[in-house]
Order: structure tokens, then sequence, then C-alpha cells
């Protein structure tokens, strides 16, 4: 039996906008907020944007490409645990076989703490950027060292910091500087982006990658943006900037992505239309390269 039969809910919301050829994305959802830290309700954020997905119109003229034509694959959402450690060694045996499709994965969050699961079961060549108002380098929150707040730590602990791209932090505490200067972590700031210097800079820190992985971490925006996540942060980029970060990437190869913590509870359809809209981006470049 593979991990999808044992993992998989088998209930996909997204209906492919094509059955033609083979899938160019494979997607799945992990609705896991276990440690939060301020607002709950981000295990709602996978059934969301697929909601906003079937709703948005997702044919884009940036690219190109019409989405109404591209086969795209929902697993539905693995199974619900409020433990940390089997939802990690879940989304990791998950992501592995799927890797094996050689296809482009998409995951959806979910609190940031998936991707510890997920990202570290690619190619250890492949490039990570990450967008975020965190750095979530704290050795541990509320008493625990598995949690959306050190998630990136013990990526880095497990496997180095030469290929992680920070991009947008504008909240964190002294713990997390001294860290992020002791492993050399690269990053991109709020104050970059805020004077029209994001996309660029973004492309130049990702040249260097053969294959890519993005996280999106919604707090990135300004709540005027999107209210709806779970540890919002005021005085943030705006969601005109994020998006021309993420086309930044139109030449890169991205082999996987994750969008993680949507709090529909707090949202009023604006954030979950931004994380199906950068969904779409990401699909249609992958289309496009």
């Amino acid at each position: 039996m593979s991990f999808l039969d044992l993992y998989m809910n088998g209930n996909p919301l997204i209906t492919s906008p094509s059955e033609e050829g083979e899938p160019s994305t494979i997607m799945y959802g992990v609705p896991f907020d276990s440690t939060h830290s301020y607002r709950p309700g981000t295990r709602f954020g996978p059934d969301a944007i697929r909601e906003a997905f079937n709703n948005i119109e997702i044919f884009m003229p940036q690219f190109s490409v019409d989405l109404e034509s591209v086969n795209i694959e929902d697993l539905g959402n693995t199974k619900h645990t409020v433990v940390a450690k089997e939802m990690l060694d879940m989304v990791s045996k998950i992501t592995s076989e799927l890797l094996k499709k050689e296809k482009q994965i998409i995951i959806l969050g979910g609190e940031h703490l998936i991707t510890l699961g997920t990202y570290t079961s690619f190619p250890k060549e492949t490039g990570y950027i990450v967008f975020d108002a965190h750095y979530d380098l704290r050795d541990e929150y509320a008493d625990t060292k598995l949690s959306h707040a050190a998630y990136l730590r013990r990526i880095i602990e497990k496997q180095g910091s030469d290929r992680i791209i920070h991009v947008g932090a504008r909240s964190y505490v002294k713990e997390e500087l001294a860290f992020k200067e002791e492993h050399k972590v690269k990053t991109i700031s709020d104050w970059d982006i805020r004077h029209g210097n994001g996309p660029k800079l973004v492309k130049d820190a990702v040249s260097v990658f053969d294959k890519l992985y993005v996280s999106i971490d919604l707090d990135v925006l300004d709540p005027a943006f999107a209210p709806g996540v779970g540890n919002p942060e005021a005085v943030g980029i705006t969601s005109r900037e994020l998006y021309e970060m993420i086309s930044s990437l139109k030449d890169q190869k991205i082999t996987g992505a994750d969008i993680v913590e949507l709090s529909p509870t707090f949202d009023n359809g604006a954030t979950s239309s931004m994380a199906a809209r950068l969904m779409s981006a990401i699909i249609a470049m992958n289309v496009k390269k």
C-alpha cells in the first residue's frame, strides 16, 4: 500500500479544469495548526484556498497560459492529527512518494511547521525561498521545538543555510537575529521591498538554483491585504509587491511550493483569493517553463 492510500482522504475539492494529458501539478492539503500561537484555524486553510481557486478567473495573460486547459491533480487533504511528529512523518512520506512522479508539487497549509516535513524531502540541491513576516528561527516557542515559530531553524540545523533565502521579515526577536547572522542566512528585507527592489533582488538571488521550492506565508502581507492569517503583523507589504516578486520567478524551475497560514475565520475573502492567485501563478509559470 502506498503512503497516498494510507494518509490521504481522497476527497479532492478542485475539479481539474482539464483531464487531458498528464497532470502539470499535483497538490495536497495539510490541515494542521496544533502549534498555533495567536489565532487558530489555519487547519481550514487548504479548503478555503481551493474554494477561492474554483471561483476566480484562471486565465493568466501575464504568462500566456490558460489554466482551463491544464490538468491539475488534487489529492485532497492528509488525515487530521494534532501530533506534530506524526504530521511531519506523514507529509515527508507523502512528498517523497510524489517526487517520484516528477511533477510540480504544491502543498496547502495549515501552519508553517508543515514545511519542515515537505521541503526537506526534496533533493538537497533544491533552493528554498520563503516569503514571511517572521524569521521562524527561535530555538523553541511555547516550550516546544516543533513549532511554526521554529521550523526554519530546524531546517537549517538539519541541512544548513546555504540554499535558503528569506524575504520580507519585519517581526522577530534578538535570538533570531543572532542565529541568522551566525548561519549567514541570505535575506531580502521588508525595507528593500517597500523601496521597489524586491523583484530584481529575488530574481538575482534564486538565479543560482537549478530547482526551486517556494514557501509563501501569507502573513508576509500587510493585514490590510491579508486579514485572514494566524499571526498578522502590521506595516507589511502589499499584495501587488508580493505578486510581482512571485512573478519574477518565471525563469526558474519551481518543483515545489507551499502556501500556509491562511485562517479563514478571520478572512473577508481577500486572503484566500490572493492565495489562489499566487497558486495560479506558480502553476502557470510551471506550464510556461
